[in-house]
């Protein structure tokens, strides 16, 4: 059987039966897809189950290191994303696609190869987040509509950008989102519904619906063409189909040029925003943890780096030293 067969049955296998996100199997599509053009070039035949199964640590490794050679020496380098940080992190999930497809490859197909296992996964310095100062974040979630035309944009932008910030969502579980989803945390007669949100991994999360998130929510509703429709998506695009994330990020980028903010304002860092606003007045990390969706407490630490007031606030209130000018 040849590789490209079984990569497709394997991508099934995520979708169906992982429940890997559509951002996952995309990605690994891509790594793996490049995988199987290396070894045509390098073994002189397309892979089949037999090459898969003999495959080496080397020429792993010789491939990996392929691929890092045209990320290093790509014109782009240094621009935008393509940074040596993100190279690393791409190598990362490169080689957690290699594992996963092999594990599949044990499972369903009896190849036995260790090689995936022998490659050095590297190390990535985590990035620190870029929040919006609070009153940056209030200010875009109430003029966003003045990169808009039409009535409808301008609506359904305030509604996004507002539940981003409200609620701390990624954008595309925000665009994600139908009205039944919003119905069933009792929108919108409870002003203060639970909204129930399928994050990263089909990890499901309770986030807490603000009074006004729901206000302008049925803001948007009331002029929404399908807004009454229960199984209309929430978000749309002029064509009334779900709204493209590549729209969304357009407008922040217009917004930020007009407002003269940096670059890191985007959608997403509005979710930062959300969790280093919690944080500063007092919001205890388990609860962000829990509100994000974070399947990692680490991950949630980041920003209390961000915060040294926050960090000092604490020191003053727990540690002994602290008070020792009463104490002496």
């Amino acid at each position: 059987m040849q590789a490209v067969n079984i990569l497709q049955q394997f991508l099934s296998w995520m979708r169906d039966v992982r429940r890997a996100s559509p951002n996952s199997i995309t990605a690994y599509q891509q790594d793996l897809s490049r995988l199987f053009a290396f070894l045509t070039q390098h073994m002189g035949q397309e892979p089949d189950i037999t090459v898969l199964k003999n495959v080496s640590h080397k020429d792993l490794r010789a491939w990996l290191a392929y691929e890092n050679d045209l990320a290093m020496n790509s014109p782009a380098l240094g621009k935008g994303r393509h940074t040596p940080d993100a190279a690393i992190r791409t190598r990362r999930r490169r080689v957690s696609a290699l594992r996963s497809f092999y594990r599949y490859l044990a499972r369903y197909h009896a190849v036995d190869n260790i090689a995936p296992n022998l490659i050095h996964l590297p190390r990535v310095k985590q990035p620190l987040p870029h929040p919006l100062s609070p009153r940056e974040a209030i200010d875009l979630t109430h003029n966003i509509a003045i990169t808009d035309q039409n009535d409808l944009a301008q609506y359904r932008d305030i509604a996004l950008f507002t539940l981003l910030y409200g609620c701390g969502l990624r954008l595309s579980e925000a665009l994600n989102l139908n009205w039944i989803d919003l119905q069933k945390a009792g929108f919108p007669d409870n002003q203060n519904g639970i909204l129930r949100i399928v994050g990263k991994g089909n990890k499901e999360r309770l986030v807490p619906m603000l009074p006004v998130v729901t206000q302008v929510l049925l803001k948007w509703q009331k002029i929404h063409p399908s807004g009454y429709d229960k199984y209309a998506p929430v978000f749309i695009g002029i064509r009334g189909k779900r709204l493209n994330p590549a729209i969304a990020q357009k407008t922040i980028r217009e917004y930020r040029h007009i407002m003269g903010l940096p670059e890191h304002t985007t959608p997403h860092a509005l979710r930062h925003s959300f969790a280093t606003h919690l944080m500063q007045r007092g919001g205890d990390l388990r609860t962000i943890q829990e509100l994000l969706g974070h399947a990692s407490l680490s991950t949630t630490q980041r920003y209390t780096y961000m915060d040294e007031s926050h960090l000092r606030q604490v020191w003053e209130q727990a540690h002994p030293h602290s008070n020792r000018k009463k104490l002496l």
